[in-house]
């Protein structure tokens, strides 16, 4: 069994001041799979953020020339590694080796990153004034376990791309993805201090990190709950925030929609990743009369998921990431049925055969009103409720009913019908027919689902101040105009 029992400060692999060591367990045996330290403290996030300090001061007085080099030796260091952390992740936190894009999708994020740097202009003039936009300093980062490699690359690749240094805290749940990240760093020649790693618990490295009078912006994706506590304790440093939290997502299917690619659709992007995505749309609104001829395209989709080990090929659907999270969404499956949904497909309990491993049989509700928790509580987890509306505006209010704003999906036969209606939804990110995103157009959410953006220029600039310099002449510098 292996263990690790290192932490990556200052360009080095250093001990935690603390002796002690934890197991982590595989999702789908349910059996310790390897040993890590128990945890760093505020020590370790002493020493990480003093690193960063210091080398902040040469750092961010390189050439975009020099970061973009270095960007090019961390995707190649990256992508020699990119078979390791597939299975690293199917062990860490069930993710199964056929979704590729939690592999993939970090290093076209760096690659926008690079390119971003080819043309973005640091200064700029404003009539006859030098606008300057400078790296912010030092940056404190926390991502989630449920996209373990891609929260944590484009928070670092954005910050190391404004000429930031970071300290990065990788979930509790899946800390050696970002240990095997920290490598990544330390094989590209990623100058000492500009990216240290600290591995612990929430409510002990991210609030020393939250509270940190040397920390200059935190970027924190996780649950809203979590982030509320990372937002109240950087506020007391006056600290730039970014927050990616929570969601409620819904997909509106408009009655001239088509409707079974709208419920083939909604399952796919609903339950991939086991349904613990933020973005998912885990509300499907339809209206009243069409509801029964969704419903069994929704069946059917369902049954196309392939569970099992999420390192065989094969496999589809995978368990969700803990115990902790399985007992959460059983419960939630529980409380859906006795509020009165109607069960379509799954329920309670593991997937027939079953008898290991944290999984979750994928579940669709039907009759599910605004009012049931399975409609207003972030599940996390393959659970998809589908709620009847009678009018069009009756279906943007329900849409709108929600504490997040995070994602919004739309299905119409009609472009401009429904582009009238995705301009009305509250959320940060809107998609027509199930069109994919892009990593150069911002992420981020309205309402309780964030503050900020994350990717491409919105992305960069978040690591950015701005300065305004008077007395010079604007014009001998040959800027572009603001």
């Amino acid at each position: 069994m292996q263990h690790y029992g290192h932490f990556y400060i200052a360009g080095k692999w250093v001990a935690p001041a603390t002796p002690g060591t934890r197991e982590l367990f595989d999702p789908t045996t349910e059996d310790a799979y390897a040993t890590i330290a128990a945890g760093g403290g505020v020590a370790e996030v002493d020493l990480a953020v003093a690193a960063a300090k210091r080398a902040f001061a040469s750092y961010s007085r390189t050439s975009a020339a020099e970061r973009i080099a270095l960007i090019d030796a961390i995707i190649a260091a990256y992508e020699a590694r990119s078979e390791q952390f597939a299975h690293l992740i199917a062990q860490e936190v069930g993710i199964p080796v056929s979704f590729k894009a939690q592999v993939t999708g970090p290093a076209g994020h760096m690659r926008v990153a690079r390119d971003l740097l080819k043309t973005y202009a640091f200064e700029t003039k404003l009539a006859d004034t030098i606008i300057r936009r400078e790296p912010i300093g030092v940056c404190a980062l926390i991502s989630p376990w449920n996209w373990p490699i891609q929260t944590s690359v484009i928070k670092v690749i954005y910050a190391i791309a404004a000429g930031c240094t970071m300290v990065l805290k990788p979930s509790d749940a899946s800390p050696v993805s970002g240990i095997l990240l920290a490598e990544v760093m330390e094989a590209a020649g990623v100058p000492p201090g500009v990216f240290n790693l600290v591995v612990g618990k929430g409510r002990v490295v991210g609030e020393a990190l939250s509270h940190h009078p040397d920390v200059d912006m935190i970027s924190f994706t996780g649950s809203t709950g979590a982030g509320i506590k990372v937002g109240e304790a950087a506020a007391k440093g006056v600290k730039r925030v970014c927050l990616e939290l929570g969601g409620k997502s819904a997909n509106i299917v408009l009655t001239d929609a088509n409707l079974e690619k709208a419920a083939r659709w909604n399952i796919q992007r609903c339950f991939t990743n086991t349904g613990q995505s933020c973005h998912a749309p885990s509300r499907m609104l339809v209206h009243r009369d069409q509801m029964e001829t969704v419903l069994p395209y929704l069946v059917d989709e369902v049954n196309r998921f392939i569970s099992g080990n999420p390192q065989d090929p094969k496999t589809t659907l995978g368990p969700v990431v803990n115990a902790a999270q399985f007992d959460s969404v059983q419960r939630y499956i529980q409380t859906g049925i006795t509020e009165g949904g109607r069960v379509v497909t799954g329920g309670v309990g593991r997937p027939d055969g079953m008898t290991r491993g944290f999984f979750v049989k994928p579940t669709v509700f039907a009759d599910v009103t605004p009012d049931m928790t399975i409609a207003r509580d972030e599940i996390f987890g393959p659970v998809l409720a589908v709620m009847p509306y009678d009018t069009e505006d009756a279906a943007l209010e329900m849409a709108n009913d929600s504490i997040f704003g995070l994602g919004g999906y739309v299905f119409s036969e009609d472009r401009k019908r429904g582009y009238d209606f995705a301009s009305r939804l509250k959320a940060g990110r809107v998609s027509f027919n199930g069109a994919n995103t892009n990593s150069h157009t911002p992420m981020g959410g309205y309402k309780q689902s964030g503050i900020g953006r994350s990717m491409g220029v919105f992305g960069l600039e978040e690591y950015l101040e701005v300065k305004s310099v008077y007395g010079f002449d604007a014009e001998a510098h040959a800027l572009p105009t603001v």
